[in-house]
């Protein structure tokens, strides 16, 4: 087994949450107690998502070969994985507990930066479940349209312009 080392965005995540027991604690020695029971409440409403989410990004891996993986989102054919991407962000269901450690699993798994950018931004930009429960009902259907299809069109965008922020980004 792999030993994690411990990472800027860890160690922020401490640092933070130090503070903000601190803080708490400064304010009345009780709230500390009370926010962490407020986290448990939070994480009891979420587990199952999260169990499932890292439980399906494992299998991904296990059963999703790495060429195959390569040949369909890796840089080689990078308009295919881009176009891929952003059409599985479209449709896959779930919210972040999901999409985020399969989207973790398939970048460590050598799926490059701008498929997994327009997978990405298409789940978070446009999400056909919440434009018709939520969005069109709420703020009729010329705003919902006027968000909707910009952000139908941006992921692909997103996809070629990370890939090439990434490759920039990393070669410093």
């Amino acid at each position: 087994m792999r030993k994690r080392r411990l990472d800027a965005t860890l160690l922020v995540l401490l640092g933070l949450t130090a503070l903000a027991v601190g803080a708490a604690f400064l304010q009345d020695p009780a709230l500390p107690l009370r926010g962490f029971a407020a986290a448990g409440r939070l994480f009891k409403g979420v587990w199952a998502e999260l169990l499932l989410g890292f439980l399906l990004a494992g299998l991904l891996e296990v059963l999703v070969p790495q060429p195959v993986l390569s040949r369909w989102l890796g840089s080689e054919h990078l308009a295919r994985g881009i176009v891929l991407g952003w059409f599985a962000g479209l449709v896959m269901p779930g919210g972040p507990y999901l999409f985020f450690p399969v989207a973790a699993n398939l970048f460590r798994s050598g799926a490059a930066p701008g498929p997994l950018i327009a997978l990405l931004t298409a789940k978070t930009l446009v999400s056909p479940i919440r434009t018709l429960t939520y969005e069109a009902p709420l703020l009729g259907w010329p705003l919902t349209l006027a968000r909707f299809i910009p952000g139908v069109l941006l992921p692909p965008v997103m996809g070629l312009v990370g890939q090439w922020l990434f490759v920039v980004l990393k070669g410093r």
